[in-house]
């Protein structure tokens, strides 16, 4: 509980209708979705303003109140937790444009806009924002950057950390700080904009954001294709990124296809069922693209690569495909899965598939293992879901020992731990199999720096 002098002084800063108090705010904005943890803040406040962001970190630091730092809470690595008696500063209501430059493509905008609003916002300007995922339509932006969010056009776009080109934060020690001010060059020593982008708010409270905006794209055609083997959805994509300028590559299990035909009634892409899928998209100018894609399709079956495939005729179908890959994450949430969320090079990636295939199928020879991810960006999301006799105690502690394999096979191929989800409190445990301990002393020295008393998200990515 907080003590009600604190109670009083979080009041005068924003008002008593946004402090919460009440046990079901807490447990709402206390979590993300990881389901390990229970949530225990000891009150939720929201800020309507920088000002009022400064005021509340400068009130905490004062009275030792550790603060989480809360977006859209549709994290995967409980980085949003609040477990321990934390302050939740919640950035919903920053979620306004501030302004926006035609001449820069450059729109700047609260922390708390949903991603899909920004989306929507840059549609509207003839313009194009390209980071994008399954969660666009209730994640924030600001979460976004805190976690560098890829999705899935990263091949193409790259991460969010490419489309950020200013910040305005507040660090752990109440300081207002702009960091690179829309410049496109800026080269004045340490970029501390890109210490934040990725942070999970260990190191402040990002506010505002300067974002990037791209040109429309060009009209894209889609292809699911059915691949039987494992490495050679490799071969597929070496095949078609070698002549053709993909905006992505995705792929996923016969049964997580299986899983979303069932649970959201969407149509199998053709009759042919094989063990794994690809979805490739590509923007077109001209019909000789889309038949050079027809020519690598053909050639992928003439080398026995690919079984069966399709290619989007309209919009709409296009449409369609890409819900067989973008609504497995929602599907699966009813087995509360245990995620894996890891990469390596892509040149590296066929020896690596095969050696965390052979590891699962020891490991777990009873439990459902569903497959998708980006691979295009060397990026595989491997789910184990939770039978249903099992609690999730019981269920967690099984597949604590495969992480830890599966480290140590990404110490051996310099993978990460973490590909796009953060580290936050479930991956802090392997996050030496990807970092040295030389990098995770100085990322502890980075977060004296910016946050002297360790009050911002304490206990996320290391103690």
């Amino acid at each position: 509980m907080l003590p009600q002098r604190i109670i009083e002084q979080l009041i005068a800063i924003v008002g008593e209708s946004r402090l919460l108090l009440e046990a079901d705010d807490l447990k709402r904005f206390g979590v993300d979705r990881t389901t390990l943890w229970q949530a225990a803040p000891c009150g939720v406040v929201l800020p309507g303003t920088v000002e009022e962001v400064q005021s509340i970190v400068r009130l905490a630091n004062q009275c030792n109140l550790a603060i989480v730092p809360s977006g859209g809470r549709t994290g995967l690595s409980g980085g949003a937790v609040a477990k321990d008696g934390e302050l939740v500063v919640a950035l919903d209501r920053m979620n306004q444009v501030i302004e926006f430059n035609p001449m820069d493509r450059s729109v700047t905008v609260g922390a708390g806009m949903i991603t899909g609003q920004l989306q929507q916002f840059a549609e509207e300007q003839g313009l194009f924002y390209p980071v994008d995922f399954a969660s666009s339509g209730s994640s924030q932006v600001g979460g976004n950057i805190a976690t560098n969010a890829g999705g899935i056009k990263v091949i193409k776009y790259g991460m969010t950390r490419n489309w950020v080109v200013g910040l305005k934060v507040v660090n752990g020690a109440g300081d207002v700080i702009e960091l690179n001010k829309g410049l496109a060059k800026n080269n004045t020593g340490y970029d501390l904009r890109h210490l934040f982008i990725g942070s999970e708010g260990t190191l402040g409270l990002i506010c505002e954001a300067t974002i990037q905006l791209a040109r429309a794209p060009l009209e894209s055609s889609v292809m699911v294709l059915g691949i039987e083997n494992f490495a050679e959805i490799v071969d597929v994509l070496a095949c078609f990124s070698h002549d053709l300028d993909l905006s992505a590559f995705e792929f996923f299990s016969q049964l997580a296809l299986e899983k979303v035909v069932a649970h959201r009634g969407h149509a199998v892409p053709f009759q042919t069922e094989t063990a794994f899928y690809a979805l490739l998209e590509f923007e077109h100018s001209s019909p000789e693209i889309v038949d050079k894609a027809m020519a690598l399709f053909e050639h992928c079956l003439d080398k026995g690569w690919v079984m069966d495939g399709v290619i989007s005729q309209s919009l709409s179908q296009a449409k369609n495909l890409w819900k067989l890959r973008e609504d497995i994450s929602e599907t699966l949430w009813q087995w509360q899965p245990y995620k894996n969320d890891i990469s390596v090079r892509i040149s590296r990636m066929a020896d690596f598939l095969g050696e965390v295939d052979q590891l699962v199928m020891e490991q777990y020879p009873d439990f459902e293992i569903i497959w998708y991810g980006h691979i295009g960006d060397g990026n595989l999301h491997l789910n184990i879901l939770k039978p249903e006799l099992l609690s999730v105690d019981q269920f967690h502690n099984k597949c604590v020992n495969v992480s830890t394999d599966i480290g140590q096979l990404l110490a051996k191929y310099e993978g990460s731990v973490s590909a796009e989800h953060g580290v936050g409190l479930l991956k802090k445990d392997y996050l030496h199999y990807s970092r040295s301990a030389v990098e995770m002393d100085m990322m502890r020295s980075i977060k004296r720096a910016f946050d002297p008393n360790h009050i911002m998200n304490p206990g996320k990515l290391f103690d």
